[in-house]
């Protein structure tokens, strides 16, 4: 997931600016509850982990059925000296068979565990969250998974320091320096799949990464650390609902990119309140937002019907009040948004899907003074089922607290410019090295958080450096976690298999 942000909320979120990947709303409380780990008085302290532990398991799909091994174990982080400053929970899966590839998962935050991937979206089991009707307080019961990519690869999910069991041994100051600036975070994560390919003799298999969110952020510049630094090429890499370009939604006053990013994702939400959402018609949408729309946005008072142009058309695709359209210039900042199109109701949208709402426990304050309705809602049946999992069905016993969503790790991430510099330097120097490399980048059209829109304008700038279907952008129905829906499920495992087809 991305990152944690300012007022409100969630992966992705409060105010226009897409500068931050998990939000969280700013007049919380501290976290009583924090892990003691976090606590530089309690370094050192924390019982060690467990050794690895596997149980044997199998789920049926289509009608067939796979047997794995299913690993809980971990992977020490050394300092230039080998001291062991701190442990990775890595959950594996794995089937007998000859050649088989691998796949490393990673989730964002910064903050999140990797369990989102895994039991959302491509692990062998699912748990119901984040889609409509979905309860933080239903049944946490895994199901097999038609969605796992487990008939295809191994899959390997990596817990990033402070997320799910995963720990740093050494006091808070230095965990920020180690563990918590984009620099350090992909350094020491590319040691950990490096790690684990040793381990576990898998070297010359062939090898993908999957990232989610600021996962996205993590998947180019791992493969490019990892192809330039460790030695190890990845055959593929699969960016879901990705956090690629942080400054592209900046300049709004005078950049039209900003407005360019959003609305077609706002339009995509209205069109599926109607039904009417498919590929045609977003292709229709996207058109507009490239052609006219940004010619009107750029011409401003130059032409005075431009602004009579973006309203009446920004209007039709928003579904929204005209008048507030044109107070707004057409110009639809996210979090205004997701407060007036569900205001009648009295409820909010989430900005990870438009059409996933909970009441607004706050109607008449000035500004939203809720999280994310998507984010709190999450955490319960994640949390529930994985640490269930872990500790009963594989038996892997730890006494700490497993942290999904860690917002103490987002509260000490480190924003700055190799932050904002975004990832698609590494993204295009990686592509440009190995002339077999896959790239497949994946959205949901509702997602406001990391819209689909900023993926197109990025890879339409790319160089195409030969077949220009190495590098790929799909949509699917759906929000930030589009997999919560079977059928886009269904088509994000059918793309992903054909780029594992290619190798």
């Amino acid at each position: 997931m991305r990152k944690l942000v300012g007022v409100v909320l969630s992966v992705m979120v409060f105010s226009a600016v897409l500068a931050a990947p998990l939000a969280f709303a700013a007049n919380e409380a501290p976290n009583k509850d924090a892990p003691r780990e976090a606590k530089n008085d309690d370094f050192g302290k924390p019982s060690p982990f467990p050794a690895d532990k596997t149980v044997r398991q199998s789920i049926a799909i289509g009608g067939k059925k796979l047997d794995y091994d299913a690993t809980v174990g971990s992977l020490p982080v050394l300092d230039e000296k080998g001291k062991i400053i701190a442990e990775v929970m890595v959950t594996a899966y794995t089937m007998a068979g000859k050649d088989r590839p691998v796949t490393f998962a990673l989730n964002g935050g910064p903050g999140a565990a990797s369990v989102y991937l895994n039991l959302g979206a491509i692990g062998p089991k699912r748990v119901p969250f984040g889609a409509a009707g979905n309860s933080p307080s239903d049944p946490a019961i895994p199901t097999d998974n038609p969605g796992t990519w487990l008939d295809f690869t191994d899959l390997v999910f990596i817990d990033p320091v402070g997320t799910g069991f995963s720990r740093a041994r050494i006091a808070e100051d230095e965990a920020k320096k180690k563990f918590y600036t984009p620099r350090a975070d992909i350094e020491y994560l590319s040691r950990i799949v490096y790690d684990w390919l040793v381990k576990n003799g898998r070297l010359t298999s062939r090898k993908y990464l999957v990232g989610e969110s600021y996962g996205g952020f993590r998947g180019p510049r791992i493969t490019h650390f990892l192809q330039t630094r460790l030695g190890v090429a990845m055959n593929g890499l699969v960016l879901v609902s990705p956090y690629l370009e942080p400054t592209a939604d900046r300049g709004g006053d005078l950049s039209p990119l900003p407005w360019m990013m959003t609305l077609p994702s706002i339009a995509a939400a209205n069109l599926e309140r109607q039904g009417k959402l498919d590929a045609d018609t977003m292709a229709k949408v996207i058109d507009y937002t490239r052609s006219n729309y940004v010619t009107d946005l750029l011409k401003g008072h130059s032409d005075p019907q431009a602004l009579e142009r973006i309203v009446n058309r920004v209007t039709e695709l928003s579904g929204l009040d005209p008048g507030f359209v044109r107070r707004s210039g057409g110009r639809l900042e996210t979090q205004a948004y997701l407060r007036e199109v569900f205001r009648a109701q009295g409820k909010l949208g989430s900005r990870y899907d438009s059409n996933l709402t909970m009441w607004d426990p706050f109607p008449f304050a000035p500004e939203q003074r809720t999280n994310d309705p998507l984010l709190d809602s999450i955490i319960a049946p994640t949390t529930t089922a994985m640490v269930d999992f872990i500790t009963r069905t594989v038996g892997w016993k730890y006494d700490g607290r497993y942290n999904a969503l860690n917002y103490e790790v987002n509260r000490l991430w480190e924003r700055g410019e190799e932050m904002n510099r975004g990832s698609v330097t590494e993204l295009r120097q990686a592509v440009a090295i190995d002339p077999k490399l896959q790239v497949l980048i994946v959205h949901g059209w509702d997602d406001l958080s990391c819209p689909f829109m900023a993926s197109l304008l990025i890879v339409d700038q790319m160089p195409l450096m030969g077949d220009p279907n190495r590098v790929q952008v799909k949509e699917y129905a759906g929000g930030h976690m589009f997999y919560n829906r079977p059928d886009s499920q269904a088509a994000l495992k059918r793309d992903v298999a054909r780029v594992y087809a290619t190798h």
